[in-house]
């Protein structure tokens, strides 16, 4: 599962670091080509769909991709409608299949059209006692809605225009410089994160336990900083058999590390990027495997317990930073009872955070999984006064069968992210979500955010040299045995094709069951 979500999402790890992002995974052609440039070590190389020319009505072309092994023992699922109704092909389009990341399609969905277009989270810092001289006798309380844009990202794909990029700092420094601006010097209590606005579960039930190590499976709560992660980077040592550096930012000092890694010859292999570890509910986390000499820097992501806790002590950093003592040092709840009485008046501070096309972006330019779970505990909280993935998916099921107008039957969700592998689609609910919000008058910020062929994000090296360059607009997604891609095709006279492509159930390498999608996906493109 790891190395799938890792193939899918590193594009935006590159993001999260400020730069334009290096081009993702590509798979190998289905038919001979000139070799691909040497790909990253988690990354399969580049993928092109087939060039040689199929023949007869789209149906005969698709069964030629379809009906062959290997690809003919997976279990797929396609529906294709053009945007005056008309249905081009389908295949099981009414059976179910499990959408992986073409889940976020939904959240995103349903947040566009159900909250404003100008909707910003909102947290606030709250006095548990009184300010007298600059000094706050009693806890100062960090309280978070939700917001997921406290970390280093870009929320756009013109990374160099201004106002884009955060920092991992932006948000947390901002709140501390109106801390200061108030007035406050000196906390002689506790500086407390409470995400107590979400339900005190934090971590999902459906998803695999091996993931619960990793960023892409980080906790969910009303607080979150850095995508509730820590990034390590692990260099080679200088000789074989040495212990590997290994540094880790940012350094919070909120956790034990031990290093039980190696440093081996050059021509082995490197196996620490899947052997980082971290106990369940604790701050203890180990690496171990090997990494070879001469290696390039690795960087390997890990999911924190506590996210209220990680958020306040970034917080009572930046104040240390610029002067403020804290006594009490950093804590937090999830008990929305502690500081009841300290929320009844106004807070001392407020940060309003990103526009909601900010959340959007990363959700299904780069498929950002927790963004996608902190944003589906924020429709429910806005819409039922209930932060809880089951609020949230309730939202969801009403705004699918209430304004898209999808038969109930058709869908079967468990997250907002498709991590879980219980939810259940079927490719034409997508493709009828997807027509309701091509025409949508709100649609603007769900298109702008979806991969666009050729252009960064999960689709950039996808579909090159094709007809197709440049006029896909989709959502991939893929977990362990799942391939799926759903979204438009623009065609030349302005007409739009909408299809939703699902292939469950096989044991083709992921980087050539994505070749066969986008050769499926050329071969729709050529219907008229």
């Amino acid at each position: 599962m790891r190395q799938l979500i890792l193939a899918s999402l590193a594009i935006g790890r590159s993001l999260a670091a400020q730069a334009p992002p290096p081009a993702p995974p590509a798979p190998p052609a289905v038919q001979p080509v000139p070799p691909p440039p040497a790909p990253s070590p988690m990354l399969p190389p580049a993928a092109r769909p087939r060039t040689t020319p199929l023949r007869g009505s789209l149906e005969r072309r698709l069964a030629q991709l379809i009906d062959v092994p290997p690809f003919d023992r997976a279990q797929w699922g396609i529906y294709v409608v053009d945007d005056r109704g008309r249905v081009l092909y389908q295949r099981d389009a009414d059976r179910f299949h499990v959408p992986a990341s073409n889940t976020k399609l939904i959240v995103s969905a349903a947040a566009t059209v159900l909250l404003p277009p100008d909707y910003r989270v909102r947290t606030s810092v709250y006095v548990n006692g009184r300010v007298d001289g600059g000094v706050v006798d009693g806890d100062l309380v960090l309280y978070g809605r939700g917001d997921p844009t406290w970390s280093a990202r870009c929320y756009a794909v013109d990374t160099l225009a201004p106002g884009v990029c955060d920092s991992t700092f932006t948000a947390i420094d901002a709140i501390a410089d109106s801390l200061r601006a108030h007035g406050v010097r000196r906390i002689a209590g506790k500086l407390v994160g409470d995400g107590s606005s979400f339900e005190p579960t934090l971590v999902h039930n459906g998803w695999n336990a091996w993931d619960l190590t990793w960023w892409y499976a980080a906790p969910v709560s009303g607080l979150g900083f850095h995508d509730n992660s820590v990034d390590f980077t692990i260099t080679p040592g200088p000789a074989a058999d040495a212990p590997p550096v290994i540094t880790w930012s940012p350094d919070l000092a909120l956790f034990a590390f031990e290093n039980r890694a190696r440093t081996v010859p050059a021509d082995s292999s490197s196996t620490v990027g899947d052997n980082f570890f971290r106990k369940p509910g604790a701050w203890d986390i180990w690496a171990a495997g090997a990494i070879a000499l001469g290696h390039k820097p690795l960087v390997e992501s890990v999911a924190l317990p506590d996210p209220n806790l990680y958020a306040a002590r970034a917080l009572a950093a930046s104040l240390v930073r610029k002067g403020v003592a804290i006594e009490g040092g950093a804590a937090s709840t999830t008990d929305s009872l502690a500081y009841r009485e300290a929320r009844c008046c106004a807070p001392l501070v407020e940060y309003r955070g990103r526009p909601l096309p900010d959340i959007i972006f990363p959700i299904l330019n780069t498929s950002q999984n927790w963004f996608a779970e902190m944003l589906l505990k924020i429709l429910g909280r806005e819409l039922t006064g209930a932060g809880s993935w089951d609020a949230g998916l309730e939202v969801e099921r009403r705004f699918l069968i209430d304004s898209v107008k999808i038969d109930s039957t058709t869908f079967a969700l468990e997250d907002g992210s498709g991590l879980a592998a219980g939810n259940l689609v079927t490719p034409r609910a997508f493709a009828q979500l997807l027509a309701y919000m091509h025409r949508h008058p709100k649609r603007g910020p769900f298109l702008a955010a979806l991969p666009h062929a050729s252009q960064p994000g999960s689709l950039l090296k996808r579909f090159v040299g094709t007809p197709l360059e440049g006029r896909v607009i989709a959502k991939t997604g893929s977990i362990d045995r799942v391939n799926s891609l759903s979204g438009y095709i623009e065609r030349p006279d302005g007409r739009t094709i909408t299809f939703s492509i699902q292939a469950n159930a096989h044991s083709v390498p992921y980087a050539r069951m994505l070749a066969q999608i986008d050769s499926i996906v050329v071969e729709i493109g050529k219907t008229r």
